[in-house]
């Protein structure tokens, strides 16, 4: 027998309930499908687990969580002293509360206290609750973004930012122990187990509306017309009730996509990066004369906005564009407030538009930039907490913040924010749009693409490596016409002063640049192209021909 027919045998032989079991038999039917479910242990990487639900030790389950709760739970026993508790949450996904609730039943079962929160909850709550219950680490639930097909298991450290080195590495190597459910403490203390509710959303409400800059002008503009979608996800609650407390009258739910849902039944994909998931906003946003439209993914840590351009359309935003426009307002007013000082600072990862760091830098604000993914924006958080202030920190796919009370993205913060630069905006007589146009006047006109190139299967992930690695024997000579005059390897760390990343980068003598870089958490490979000048269009169009 082949290695994962023995693990499929061993899963069947052992001490599995009977709906596994039972699955187990009618997956054998379609060798293929039981060979990608059984291959591999499911990879517990630097930020957690990702992947497919189903049986089998390569998909999201019971079982697989239970052994990475098990071997985080065996690693702060070893590793961190006094009384342990831990945040557990979940979103809207199928199997989400379930996963949690092993996951509270584990860590219980180890001696470790656990608050768990009552209903599903956005990720910057998970993260905010770290930190106010003065947790070692917190554990959320969520796919983010990914199909319907998906789960997965994200952890953070006892600062609410998701795990960075050394401790990433640490924890993976204790999870990678646990190569059997049998070694699993699956029978919780109830005693051990806290419930969270509504409590930690007042107080996170409390501190984040300080962060507010212009009550004025959102006095003067209560009645704006908002259409809001949680896309079936945990935001449904959590951002109109924000919108509503900071006085805007007029936000308006698209009720469809109210109802909490792993299935997604009314988009391809709960994706606001994605035109079709804001659709039926923007659709109801024409319906009732609405000139803002916000969405949030299923938890609620990534924010997508349409906004109507000067001929009256719903057009959307990208993320540089939103990060761009929110980085903008936020140090014009902190300029007008009197609050640049204390050697401020914002944060950008490299795929993200150099934009940021020419607005940051007129207003004598410098721009950090990290690694994609947001858990390195909050570790610069970390590292200069108590002696430079954070004002806000952005990545091009929809992920933004402001201030230190929540170290991730945080999605009803944002559209907080949003909504009050639109009546901040208004106040100047321009809209959303207009102020993106302002904005390219003053610094530039730049324009971004992405494309994701999907290679699925253990070939595929074969395909993407080999790639890489022609990419970096052979770089592009040049980048739509423009000679290539800098090259920069992310695995080299000695040469970026930033940790090893499977990441190239490619600059060329017009500004233009391309990054090459495989996801970490789906089956793709992701191309980002950031182009300047009055030509930027037509040299994103070129870039997307010359590599994808």
């Amino acid at each position: 027998m082949k290695e994962f027919e023995l693990r499929a045998k061993a899963w069947l032989d052992g001490d599995f309930d009977a709906a596994t079991k039972e699955e187990i038999r009618e997956l054998a039917k379609d060798p293929a499908a039981l060979e990608d479910a059984f291959y591999r242990n499911l990879e517990f990487g630097t930020g957690g687990l990702r992947g497919t639900m189903g049986v089998g030790t390569n998909r999201m389950n019971r079982y697989t969580v239970g052994m990475a709760t098990q071997g985080l739970a065996n690693y702060l026993k070893e590793k961190v002293e006094g009384p342990l508790s831990v945040c557990v949450s979940f979103d809207s996904r199928n199997h989400s509360h379930e996963f949690a609730r092993i996951a509270a039943d584990v860590f219980s079962a180890n001696g470790i206290k656990v608050y768990l929160f009552d209903e599903m909850h956005p990720v910057p709550l998970m993260s905010y609750s770290v930190r106010c219950k003065k947790a070692n680490c917190g554990v959320m639930i969520t796919a983010s973004h990914n199909p319907k097909e998906y789960n997965g298991y994200k952890v953070f450290w006892n600062d609410g930012a998701q795990i960075t080195a050394p401790v990433d590495k640490e924890i993976v190597a204790e999870v990678g122990k646990i190569s059997d459910p049998s070694q699993v403490r699956f029978n919780g203390n109830p005693e051990l187990i806290e419930i969270m509710g509504h409590e930690i959303d007042e107080a996170y409400q409390k501190d984040v509306f300080t962060l507010m800059l212009s009550p004025e002008s959102r006095a003067r503009h209560a009645d704006m017309k908002i259409v809001y979608t949680p896309l079936h996800g945990c935001g449904v609650r959590i951002v109109p009730e924000c919108l509503e407390k900071l006085g805007f009258k007029n936000v308006t739910s698209v009720r469809e996509q109210q109802v909490p849902d792993g299935n997604f039944p009314t988009v391809p994909s709960p994706n606001p990066e994605e035109p079709a998931a804001l659709k039926m906003a923007t659709d109801l946003a024409d319906a009732i004369g609405a000139d803002l439209v916000m969405g949030t993914d299923p938890d609620a840590d990534r924010m997508g906005i349409a906004v109507r351009d000067n001929n009256g359309k719903m057009v959307l935003f990208n993320g540089n564009q939103t990060a761009a426009v929110l980085t903008y307002y936020i140090l014009t007013r902190w300029k007008e407030l009197g609050k640049i000082k204390g050697n401020p600072y914002i944060v950008k990862t490299i795929v993200t538009t150099p934009l940021l760091v020419d607005i940051a830098k007129s207003f004598g604000v410098e721009c950090f930039d990290v690694l994609t993914g947001f858990k390195y924006i909050a570790d610069i958080v970390k590292r200069n907490e108590g002696k430079r202030t954070f004002i806000c920190g952005g990545e091009e796919s929809f992920g933004f913040n402001v201030g230190e009370f929540v170290r991730d993205k945080d999605a009803p913060i944002s559209c907080c924010m949003v909504a009050e630069c639109a009546a901040w905006a208004a106040d100047q007589g321009l809209t959303l749009y207009q102020l993106l146009e302002k904005i390219y006047r003053e610094y530039g006109y730049r324009k971004e693409g992405l494309v994701s190139v999907v290679r699925k299967g253990i070939s595929g992930a074969q395909e993407i490596k080999q790639m890489m690695s022609d990419y970096r024997s052979t770089p592009p000579k040049e980048l739509a016409g423009s000679p290539v005059v800098k090259v920069i390897d992310y695995n080299q760390p000695e040469k970026t002063g930033l940790p090893a990343s499977n990441v190239l980068q490619f600059f060329a003598e017009s500004g233009d640049v391309v990054t090459v870089r495989p996801s970490g958490t789906e089956p793709k490979i992701k191309f980002y192209f950031g182009a300047k000048g009055s030509d930027a269009d037509a040299k994103i169009e070129a870039l997307k021909k010359q590599f994808a």
